[in-house]
């Protein structure tokens, strides 16, 4: 049931038990950008933790008394505490946990990077809307300058950062909180946006060497794969590849 590769739980499923003391368990799905951000976080924090993969096609009845939307990721510890929303989940992480802080201490440049990401954050549903319309056969211009338009603000950020990462020299939360829709640019047919923004795509390689990243990542014709089941609204979509 447990693990990060496990099948998924859907409708029918019992719940999970009690966590375990000194765990802290995250209900996930394999192919979720958003619950990939907390994933990196807590390998690149070395949390303990378990992996319980949900069915998003077919979510099972007790999800929605972890987290009434019925989405993920979702942190439980072993008090019985529920933390939900990718971004909240992955701050809980870093102040619960504080060896290896991934937020800056300073205050100015945690706003700071809660800014970026709040800006950051209207990119990922035009790269899908894109991809659904390259799908589709339709006319793209005006979803490829806007996206073009959001990239070219992150180029400028990270130019005058004049640093690898847009957290500093080091891979830092923002890193782990945009990183997820840029592994999935060539699955959305948007890799080619790269060639214009060079800080960006030297950030992109720079974050594959990070080992949290190697330890997340998912191929890009295996993200293909779930993609064609996940727009066909397929039950098995969840559970590709295993």
């Amino acid at each position: 049931m447990a693990g990060e590769n496990s099948k998924s739980l859907g409708k029918g499923s019992s719940a999970p038990g009690p966590v375990p003391e000194g765990v802290i368990r995250l209900y996930s799905m394999r192919y979720c950008p958003f619950a990939e951000r907390t994933r990196l976080v807590l390998k690149a924090k070395g949390i303990n933790h378990e992996v319980v993969n949900i069915n998003l096609k077919n979510k099972p009845e007790w999800l929605f008394e972890k987290n009434p939307f019925g989405l993920v990721p979702i942190l439980e510890t072993s008090k019985g505490q529920l933390i939900c929303e990718s971004p909240i989940t992955c701050e809980y992480l870093d102040e619960a946990y504080p060896a290896k802080k991934l937020f800056p201490a300073d205050p100015y440049e945690k706003a700071c990077q809660k800014m970026l990401l709040e800006d950051f954050s209207k990119l990922p549903p035009l790269a899908f809307r894109y991809f659904m319309a390259t799908r589709n056969g339709e006319d793209t211009a005006t979803l490829t300058a806007e996206i073009a338009e959001k990239l070219g603000k992150l180029e400028k950020i990270l130019a005058n950062r004049k640093t690898v990462f847009f957290g500093g020299n080091s891979v830092s939360m923002i890193d782990y909180l945009i990183w997820p829709w840029f592994e999935r640019l060539e699955s959305f047919h948007l890799q080619d946006c790269l060639n214009h923004t060079p800080k960006i795509k030297n950030w992109v390689e720079a974050m594959k060497q990070d080992p949290s990243v190697k330890a997340t990542i998912t191929d890009t014709q295996t993200f293909k794969g779930y993609l064609e089941l996940y727009v066909k609204n397929s039950h098995d979509a969840c559970d590709y590849g295993l």
